[in-house]
C-alpha cells in the first residue's frame, strides 16, 4: 500500500483540510498524518466518519502522496492545486500569480 493521508471539506467556509499528525483537522498540507497500511488507512476513516457526523468536515478521502526532502507531497495534480490553493483570485479573474489586471469592461472581439 502507498502512503496516504486523509483530506476533506471543512463544513464552515469550505476550505481544505487535512487530518493532521496532532489529530485535529489543519489546514496546512505539511502537518497531515501519513499513514502506509490498510489499518492506518481504516483508522484515519474512521476519524473522518466521526468528524463528519459531527458536521465539521464534509466529502472525506483518503489521497496517495510521497515523501521526500520537501515533506509531504500529493501524487496528483488535482490535489496538488487543493494544497496549495486557487490558482485564480477570488473575484479577479486572473491567475494567483499574476500580475495582470483584468479590465473590468465589456469583451470586445
Amino acid at each position: 500500500m502507498s502512503l496516504q493521508i486523509m483530506t476533506a471539506n471543512r463544513l464552515l467556509g469550505g476550505g481544505v483540510v487535512y487530518f493532521g499528525e496532532n489529530e485535529e483537522w489543519t489546514d496546512h498540507f505539511a502537518s497531515a498524518k501519513a499513514v502506509e497500511d490498510n489499518d492506518g488507512a481504516a483508522a484515519l476513516l474512521t476519524e473522518a466518519e466521526k468528524a463528519e457526523a459531527n458536521q465539521l468536515i464534509v466529502g472525506p478521502y483518503l489521497i496517495k502522496v510521497e515523501r521526500n526532502e520537501a515533506g509531504l507531497q500529493p501524487l496528483s495534480v488535482k490535489e496538488g492545486i487543493r494544497a496549495k490553493g486557487p490558482t485564480v483570485l477570488y473575484g479577479h479573474g486572473t491567475p494567483a500569480n499574476s500580475s495582470e489586471s483584468v479590465s473590468s469592461g465589456p469583451v470586445k472581439e
